[in-house]
């Protein structure tokens, strides 16, 4: 993540963080602060970013987003990867985006890492070479999830770990 997104939270204007576990009323309290406080519904879910998983996920629907505006719900295919640091860079864009236009960010979600990361930063990782991770996914096809697991043991036993 880049020191932006913390720079944002951490600034003078407020963003409202609602977390807590699954069917715990999440989402209906970041609707009801929404409404009250001329806000901003942001998804902080690893699975409700997906368009393909509406069903699954429980995503607001069409009445809830009718009440006041959802964003980060349903905007990256199933078939595109997205990591934290990618969710950082599109909830980073609509917490200014909402701040912009006036109106309260309020991020809300299950998935701890993300809010973790949106919070306090994100670990630096140091970029991986798209062909080696080819070549794991490959080694991973043909071995399987048992047999990759103990031959990552054997080469780097506390990754493995």
């Amino acid at each position: 993540m880049s020191e932006q997104t913390v720079d944002i939270i951490k600034a003078e204007r407020p963003v409202v963080v609602v977390a807590g576990p699954t069917a715990s009323g999440k989402s209906a309290l970041a609707l009801r602060l929404a409404e009250t406080f001329n806000g901003v519904v942001i998804n902080g879910d690893s699975m409700q970013i997906y368009r393909d998983l509406r069903v699954l996920t429980a995503r607001p629907d069409d009445d809830d987003c009718a009440r006041a505006p959802h964003r980060l719900y349903g905007v990256i295919s199933g078939e595109t990867r997205c990591s934290v640091g990618h969710w950082l860079q599109l909830a980073g864009a609509e917490i200014a985006a909402a701040h912009g236009q006036g109106q309260l960010p309020i991020v809300v979600g299950g998935t701890g890492l993300y809010l973790r990361a949106l919070m306090a930063g994100n670990s630096p990782i140091p970029a991986t070479e798209d062909s080696h991770r080819r070549e794991a996914t490959r080694l991973y096809e043909s071995l399987g999830g048992d047999a990759f697991r103990a031959k990552l043991s054997a080469v780097d036993p506390m990754i493995a770990e």
